[in-house]
C-alpha cells in the first residue's frame, strides 16, 4: 500500500514537472514582465492587483501559445538536439493533454483580461496567440518570413500593458510596440545563427539569407538593431519618459550596434552568441530606464 503511494506520488510529480516545462515558464515570464512594463508606464498610480493579474493572464496566454507551438513541433522537436527531451517529444505528456492544458490557460487568460481590463488588451493577447501559434509556427520551415511574422506577437506585450491600463490604441502604445518588434530581429537571428545546424535537421528556415551565415545576414541584423536607436529617443519625444532614459536608451543601443559590426567581421557563433546575450540585457534595461525615469 505504500509503496503503491509513493508510486502515485512520484507520478503526480514527474507530470506536474512535464507541465511546468510545456508552459515554458522562464520565456513566458519575461513576456509578461514586458506586459507589465506597458502597464506601468501608462498608469499615472499602480494598482498592484490589477498589475499581479495582467502577469497571470499575459504567462497564461503566453504559455497557451507556446503549448500550441509544441503540439504543432512534435515531430520537428525530435529531430533537434536541443528540443527532444520535452515533454511531448519524450511522450512525458501526450497532445491531448497538452490541448487540454493549452485550451484551460487560454480560458484563464481571456476571463483575467476582461474581468480587469477590457476587450481591447484581450483581443490584443488572442491576436498574439494566433499569430504565433498558428501562423509564425509553420511558416518556420518555408522562410526568414517567419521571424517577421513571429515579431508582431513578440512586441505586442508592451503594448498590451499600454492598452490594458488606458483602453486605448494610439502613438505611445505604438512606440513600445516598435521598440520590441526591432529589437525582435537581432534577437531571433542571432539565436537561428548559433542553432542554424540544429533548425536544418527539422527544416527551419529562420536566417534572412539564403546563403545563411553569410555577410547579407550579419548585415540584416546590423541594419534592425540600428533602428533601435531613432525609436528609443522617441518616448522621450512624446514627453512618456525624461531625458535620462533616451541617454540609456541610446548607449545601449550604441553597444548593442557594436555588436553586430563584430559579427559582420568575423561572422562566427562566438560572435552571434554575444549578440544573443546582448538582446537579454538591452531589453530589460531600457524598459527599467524608462520606468525610473517617470518616477
Amino acid at each position: 500500500m505504500q509503496q503503491t503511494k509513493s508510486v502515485g506520488i512520484g507520478s503526480f510529480a514527474l507530470k506536474s514537472k512535464a507541465y511546468f516545462e510545456l508552459l515554458k515558464f522562464r520565456l513566458s515570464a519575461f513576456v509578461a514582465l514586458s506586459g507589465m512594463f506597458g502597464y506601468s508606464l501608462a498608469v499615472h498610480r499602480i494598482d498592484w492587483l490589477k498589475l499581479g493579474m495582467l502577469f497571470i493572464a499575459s504567462l497564461a496566454m503566453t504559455g497557451a501559445a507556446n503549448i500550441i507551438n509544441q503540439i504543432i513541433e512534435k515531430e520537428y522537436d525530435k529531430l533537434m538536439k536541443r528540443t527532444a527531451g520535452r515533454p511531448l517529444p519524450m511522450g512525458r505528456l501526450s497532445v491531448q493533454e497538452a490541448a487540454i492544458y493549452a485550451f484551460v490557460l487560454f480560458v484563464i487568460a481571456c476571463y483575467l483580461f476582461i474581468a480587469f481590463f477590457n476587450l481591447r488588451a484581450c483581443a490584443l493577447s488572442v491576436l498574439s496567440l494566433l499569430l504565433y501559434g498558428f501562423v509564425y509556427t509553420p511558416l518556420k520551415r518555408v522562410g526568414p518570413i517567419a521571424v517577421f511574422v513571429g515579431a508582431l506577437p513578440g512586441a505586442f506585450p508592451p503594448m498590451i500593458g499600454w492598452v490594458a491600463a488606458t483602453n486605448h490604441y494610439g502613438l505611445e502604445p505604438g512606440i513600445l510596440f516598435a521598440i520590441q518588434f526591432f529589437w525582435q530581429f537581432p534577437h531571433f537571428w542571432a539565436i537561428a545563427w548559433v542553432a542554424d545546424n540544429d533548425y536544418k535537421k527539422a527544416g527551419f528556415k529562420l536566417l534572412p539569407s539564403v546563403g545563411g551565415k553569410d555577410e547579407s545576414t550579419a548585415l540584416q541584423i546590423m541594419i534592425c538593431t540600428l533602428c533601435l536607436l531613432p525609436v528609443g529617443w522617441l518616448p522621450y519625444e512624446l514627453g512618456m519618459t525624461g531625458i535620462n532614459s533616451a541617454v540609456v536608451a541610446t548607449v545601449c543601443g550604441i553597444l548593442f550596434l557594436a555588436q553586430t559590426f563584430y559579427l559582420m567581421r568575423k561572422r562566427t557563433d562566438k560572435a552571434a552568441l554575444q549578440i544573443m546575450f546582448g538582446s537579454f540585457l538591452y531589453l530589460p534595461i531600457v524598459q527599467i530606464a524608462f520606468l525610473l525615469d517617470k518616477l
